[in-house]
């Protein structure tokens, strides 16, 4: 496996020693390197202004190079930017002059300040002490936001090229008290799709299968469909499919002290048995495409 560095400081490539699957995996909410100056303005503690981050995603599907798939982690926290947002979704009042004209200062994700730049954590936790110049808002998304979505472009676009259809398996993580509206389902694994519209409905299906086959419990799109990440990289009629995959954070780890729990290896033990089913699946499901396509 190798490792890309160089110009990628604020993310990193694992790179299989030979790609034989047509999976990318993409953990973007797992970074952990916060800036001095990002905490210095921040008015949380060390443990509040991580309360947003998908814990050790990144670790839970470690194992993707080594059966065959690139996987790509951010090193930056979701707290300081968030790439699965469209790349100018900011709030005005965030900031202490005008914003350009082609900024999003409307969509419901700003109004809940989640947006490509957060104002908040968690539950309505403020993370700034001031407001942030115009410029150092932009500057994160030319410097972060658009060299991250770069290499993620490249990836499946390579993928696609090598095997005719790609399977972008987007991974976060959820609260362990998060439940299906209208139902007692408290899900430990949910697998959004766009409601359809981001990838193969077989492919969804054979998620929870072999998730349910595991021991979970697992649902689809309800109450995370796929965030702007999904939405933007799956065209399944063009052989580009994307899974959103959100884990309880209650199956691995502490949510009050944020430390991993002992039985987390055997998380990474399941989630790896999980990817080599989808990889045995993807056999199948490429020679279906590629006749569906002839």
């Amino acid at each position: 496996m190798d490792r890309a560095a160089g110009d990628y400081h604020h993310f990193e490539i694992t790179e299989p020693t030979a790609q034989t699957l047509p999976f990318v995996y993409n953990s973007p909410h797992s970074g952990r390197h916060y800036p001095t100056s990002f905490l210095n303005d921040a008015r949380l503690d060390s443990i509040a202004i991580r309360r947003s981050a998908d814990h050790y995603v990144d670790e839970l599907f470690a194992a993707a190079p080594a059966l065959g798939a690139p996987l790509l982690a951010a090193h930056f926290p979701r707290a300081y930017l968030d790439v699965n947002r469209e790349p100018y979704e900011l709030d005005p009042k965030m900031f202490d002059g005008p914003l350009p004209p082609f900024v999003n200062i409307g969509s419901l994700r700003v109004a809940g300040g989640l947006g490509t730049i957060p104002r908040i954590v968690a539950e309505n936790m403020e993370i700034y002490r001031r407001r942030l110049s115009v410029d150092e808002g932009l500057s994160r998304i030319e410097e972060i936001y658009k060299p991250y979505h770069a290499a993620l472009r490249r990836l499946i676009a390579r993928t696609h090229a090598r095997f005719g259809f790609s399977v972008l398996i987007d991974c976060h993580s959820m609260p362990g008290n998060i439940r299906v509206s209208g139902s007692d389902i408290r899900p430990d694994i949910i697998i959004g799709d766009r409601y359809g519209t981001s990838a193969s409905a077989d492919l969804s299906r054979a998620a929870i299968s072999l998730l349910t086959e595991l021991g979970f419990t697992s649902v689809r799109n309800k109450p995370y469909a796929g965030g702007f990440i999904t939405e933007h990289y799956g065209r399944p009629v063009r052989g580009l499919h994307a899974l959103q995959i959100e884990i309880s954070r209650a199956l691995y780890m502490d949510e009050v002290t944020l430390e991993k729990r002992p039985d987390f290896e055997s998380m990474v033990g399941a989630l790896s048995t999980f990817m080599r089913g989808m990889a045995q699946f993807a056999e199948e499901f490429g020679s279906t495409t590629a006749l569906a396509a002839e």
